[in-house]
């Protein structure tokens, strides 16, 4: 099939394997491929070790793009991603565990790709993650990926139909990692043991406690670990290194081990209690978005972290949100969260957590 063939794709390069691969396969389909560098402006200090954005990860995908054959352009947002961090660390603030990748996929890395595709007249918009775009109700709607312990669905709920009409995710329907670095072997990119990027771009060596110093410092107040009865077991050096469900840094408790239950930003304390304490039967989520309708009775599969493991669960549309009644109860519900619900592999919608019910 010669190139172009079948139109003119403008595809998000990270400088990392996956979405090099991505951007290869398009090719070989027929697709005339262009590649785009977001620059969030995320390295570790411009060092270039860490983030999303380092002088390596552009130069990584410039090499891609020469020995592919492709254009690259390089697009800022910086200034965009700002906010991106601000919210985040509004959230752990106010006590709750948050998200960006959401947010960070659906304002800034796919609205961008789109808006530039529109301007420069692309057919659709491609990046490497994994998950596929399939129909749902005569709508095109994110569902899981071939590799399931790959899949990237959960982080993409908030994309809009307008994303999601253009929207090619090539490496979905590959059966695992595996698959994607022998492609890159096979193709002779640079990339292709590059490891993969992990923990929140924007929080260098540090971790987020770093961050938070230096921009919500009232967040890392000492303050009292209290156990159900309310009684004082431990301190902790503050209340947003926690998060519902966590077990680690908290001791022990007459043999028993202690998990979060409770933060209370208001008053910088952290409960805890037994693992059974974490347990809830059901949430309510707010800020909801909808791919498609509930299923028949509201039955879906809800998944509340990045792992793909769900719960069955009911589901009630409820004005801007919804709450849901787990078959089960569930462990770590955790306010700041999505909640993302699926009909089998396709995803429905989701929302964000803001009560453990």
């Amino acid at each position: 099939m010669a190139a172009g063939a079948r139109g003119k794709v403008l595809v998000g390069m990270s400088g990392g394997v996956d979405s090099s691969v991505a951007a290869a396969l398009l090719r070989d389909q027929g697709w005339e491929v262009t590649g785009v560098f977001v620059c969030l402006g995320t390295a570790a200090d411009g060092d270039g070790a860490g983030g999303c954005c380092s002088p390596q990860d552009a130069a990584d995908a410039r090499r891609v793009a020469g020995l592919l054959g492709i254009d690259l352009f390089v697009l800022q947002a910086a200034g965009d991603f700002n906010r991106i961090i601000d919210r985040f660390v509004a959230e752990y603030a106010a006590g709750r565990t948050p998200n960006p990748c959401v947010g960070c996929n659906r304002d800034i890395k796919f609205a961008r790709l789109l808006a530039n595709a529109r301007a420069l007249g692309f057919d659709a918009i491609a990046t490497g993650h994994y998950a596929r775009v399939v129909a749902r109700a005569g709508a095109p709607a994110i569902a899981r990926a071939r590799a399931r312990e790959k899949d990237q669905s959960y982080v993409l709920f908030e994309l809009p139909a307008e994303v999601r009409s253009r929207l090619l995710l090539p490496l979905g329907e590959l059966p695992a990692k595996a698959a994607v670095r022998e492609q890159a072997r096979r193709l002779g990119l640079p990339v292709h043991d590059k490891p993969d990027s992990q923990e929140i771009c924007f929080v260098g060596e540090g971790g987020y406690a770093e961050l938070l110093a230096s921009r919500a410092p009232g967040a890392l107040t000492p303050g009292a670990i209290l156990d159900q009865a309310g009684r004082q077991v431990g301190r902790h050096q503050g209340y947003a290194l926690y998060t519902i469900g966590q077990r680690r840094g908290l001791g022990g408790g007459a043999g028993v081990p202690r998990y979060v239950t409770g933060i209370d930003a208001a008053t910088a304390t952290v409960r805890v209690g037994p693992r059974a304490a974490t347990l809830r039967g059901g949430l309510r989520a707010g800020q909801a978005s909808w791919q498609g309708p509930l299923p028949e009775g509201g039955r879906v599969e809800l998944q509340l972290r990045s792992a793909p493991v769900a719960a069955p669960a009911t589901v009630s549309a409820q004005g801007a949100g919804f709450t849901a009644s787990f078959d089960q109860p569930v462990a770590a519900v955790a306010p700041g969260q999505a909640a993302v619900l699926y009909d089998g592999d396709v995803v429905v919608g989701g929302g964000w957590i803001e009560e453990a019910l």
